[in-house]
């Protein structure tokens, strides 16, 4: 399962990052709405600060390796909460996906700067076209990019604290390979794998001085979100049988 883009490849969705410029871009809009851009996707990144949300509709799994939060959309390439461009109302949608298109970067001064996807069909970049709320006002953000700029500058701290809470799951060594044998009510079999869950025995096994560092941290009630969100495979299992044949 392709949980997470790889480092060295673009991030998921993003076509064409380009540094957003109020000289290069200054007619530039961006459209709402439609995500059909995730349609293909059966998994997207969370953060620690979305696990009680996310945990409500989706199971949390861990990328092999780099154990970076991932909700399951989909037992296959496909996102099971989009239908005709649109998420489903009763359902959570991640932070990450109502970011895009855009993302911040940070360099090696530590300096950021807000990229956008110059290919995404919510871009508009021609001039003449007046769909869509606009970026720039005279040469600085409008409300609408400010609004963006706000949203990922929380989103990038919250993707820092994200990181070290996954570093920590893989120093404790309590994350467990596994791999969902599903059979569908059709009888089709489908496999899922390539990614880690938390061990309850090891988790209930760590330290008295680890639990309590977790506790202050927060880092508890996010393995519990995680526990919890994994009963959520048989909702999904649901949902993808019930797709027309």
């Amino acid at each position: 399962m392709a949980t997470s883009p790889d480092r060295g490849a673009l991030p998921l969705f993003f076509r064409k990052p380009v540094a957003l410029s109020s000289e290069r871009h200054a007619h530039w809009r961006v459209r709402q709405g439609d995500v059909g851009f995730a349609a293909g996707s059966a998994a997207v990144p969370i953060v620690v600060g979305e696990f009680a949300a996310a945990a409500r509709d989706y199971p949390i799994l861990f990328a092999d390796g780099t154990a970076a939060p991932v909700a399951l959309l989909g037992l296959e390439a496909r996102n099971l909460f989009i239908a005709d461009g649109a998420w489903d109302p009763a359902s959570y949608v991640p932070a990450y996906v109502r970011r895009y298109p855009f993302t911040t970067v940070v360099d090696p001064q530590g300096n950021h700067a807000l990229v956008v996807d110059a290919e995404s069909d919510r871009i508009v970049a021609d001039s003449d076209i007046s769909e869509g709320e606009a970026l720039f006002a005279e040469g600085k953000p409008a409300v609408p990019l400010n609004n963006v700029i706000a949203f990922c500058q929380r989103f990038h701290i919250d993707a820092e604290a994200t990181e070290a809470f996954a570093a920590a799951l893989l120093a404790s060594d309590i994350l467990v390979e596994r791999r969902a044998d599903i059979t569908l009510a059709a009888g089709q079999s489908l496999r899922i794998e390539g990614f880690r869950i938390v061990d309850e025995a090891r988790f209930r096994a760590l330290e008295a001085d680890k639990v309590l560092d977790w506790h202050q941290k927060g880092w508890l009630g996010l393995v519990s979100f995680h526990l919890a969100s994994l009963a959520r495979f048989e909702s999904l299992v649901s949902r993808h049988s019930a797709l027309p044949a």
